[in-house]
């Protein structure tokens, strides 16, 4: 198996190319593997045999650029995917798409992977815009993920937003029990506060609540049901 793994130089990138046990893996930059071009993509690939590509290339951080940039958010996120997409379904490559949990509406929580969708600002809408080129070619897999960087990077952390937070580290060791599977799994660890998970790992985190840090008032559960995910590591 030859796999492309996008976005190689990003944070969780980085992270899975120093730690990853899979192997056979290319980890192109943006210059040579563009994915808003479709012809950079497709050069690209004509020197390889490829089986599946992992695409984590996003354009997410910091959130509000997604309201200020929009076109950069839909080139990146959206058109960028299905190019991915197109492509795939011609050479009939396996796509494996790093999603969100964010897709969701994160009112309820426990949500399941066939529940309904409802995003709540502009990168959540970009990367479920990624998804529906996804759910359209029968060969992908779609990881709504919920994960961080370790150590937790803020001196503070939320003790009102429930989510499924797991470590970026946590996700590449499942990584090789996922890559053959398709259709749509949450990818997250057990339902908890941000401040409860952090605080296992740094006791001198501080809690907060959501609506006295930001601007304006966000839902605040996000949380997955992961029976699907559990099922499979069995």
């Amino acid at each position: 198996m030859k796999i492309i793994f996008t976005g190689g130089s990003g944070r969780f990138g980085s992270k899975f190319k120093s730690q990853t046990t899979i192997k056979n893996i290319l980890y192109p930059s943006s210059k040579v593997f563009n994915i808003t071009n479709y012809k950079s993509i497709k050069k690209y690939l004509s020197k390889y045999k490829i089986d599946t590509i992992i695409h984590c290339a996003a354009l997410s951080r910091p959130m509000d650029i997604h309201e200020k940039e929009v076109g950069k958010s839909i080139d990146i996120n959206i058109i960028g995917t299905s190019n991915l997409v197109k492509i795939c379904s011609e050479k009939n490559i396996k796509l494996i798409y790093l999603s969100t949990n964010y897709v969701y509406p994160g009112t309820n929580g426990k949500y399941k992977e066939n529940d309904p969708l409802l995003p709540y600002n502009n990168y959540a809408w970009s990367k479920l815009g990624g998804e529906c080129a996804v759910q359209m070619y029968k060969n992908s897999l779609i990881l709504r993920v919920c994960m961080t960087e370790k150590p937790f990077i803020h001196k503070y952390a939320f003790n009102d937003l429930i989510t499924n937070f797991i470590f970026h580290d946590d996700v590449i060791r499942l990584f090789p029990k996922l890559l053959k599977k398709n259709g749509i799994i949450n990818l997250g660890g057990p339902i908890q506060s941000v401040y409860k998970f952090v605080k296992k790992y740094d006791r001198n985190i501080k809690k907060m609540r959501s609506k006295t840090f930001l601007k304006k008032k966000i839902p605040v559960n996000h949380s997955m049901n992961i029976n699907k995910l559990k099922n499979i590591l069995k």
